[in-house]
């Protein structure tokens, strides 16, 4: 929905407020949409989308600028689709990629190669300890936790974020469990 013609089409809309509503409409629904598959992207475009609408409606901004803040946002959709197919992973494993990748020390550390290896890994991990209600038991939660922390030691994730890698990890694959149940 969100195609090259269509933010064209968009920028030339005379009436920019207008424009900046509708985007923000489709944008929002493209977060919710990616709040099902990738919830660290979910949750960078929500910030940077209310970031934007709150200097629009200080009127911080103007309509035009907010404009084409709101084009460079959804044309951001699809690079960050285009960057899960340039690493090799499918979306399952990007957002676990992502999850990972939200620490800078362990990008540093460990570099794309690695983090990719281990988003697969995990992938795998997630999916074989998932069980109907995984996430309303604590002792399962507690598995999979504990789970995640031995693939992240193994891989050489940097233990000053372990622990936040871990929990999103976690939220992560509660938000797949429903669809791979």
């Amino acid at each position: 929905m969100l195609s090259e013609q269509f933010l064209t089409e968009v920028a030339l809309i005379p009436n920019k407020d207008l424009g900046v509503e509708l985007l923000r409409r489709l944008i929002n629904d493209e977060i919710r949409a990616r709040r099902r598959t990738s919830l660290v992207q979910a949750r960078r475009f929500s910030d940077m989308l209310s970031g934007a609408i709150e200097r629009y409606n200080e009127q911080a901004a103007s309509a035009v600028e907010i404009l084409n803040e709101l084009i460079e946002m959804a044309k951001g959709f699809e690079a960050a689709t285009k960057r899960g197919e340039e690493l090799g992973l499918s979306d399952d494993e990007l957002a676990f990629y992502d999850a990972l990748a939200v620490n800078d020390s362990a990008v540093q550390v460990l570099g794309d190669e690695k983090l990719t290896l281990l988003a697969q890994k995990l992938v795998q991990k997630v999916r074989s300890n998932i069980s109907i209600d995984w996430e309303l038991r604590e002792s399962a939660r507690a598995r999979m936790r504990v789970e995640v922390k031995k693939l992240l030691r193994r891989y050489g994730y940097p233990p000053d974020k372990q622990k936040l890698a871990t929990e999103t990890i976690v939220k992560q694959a509660e938000a797949f469990s429903r669809e791979w149940n």
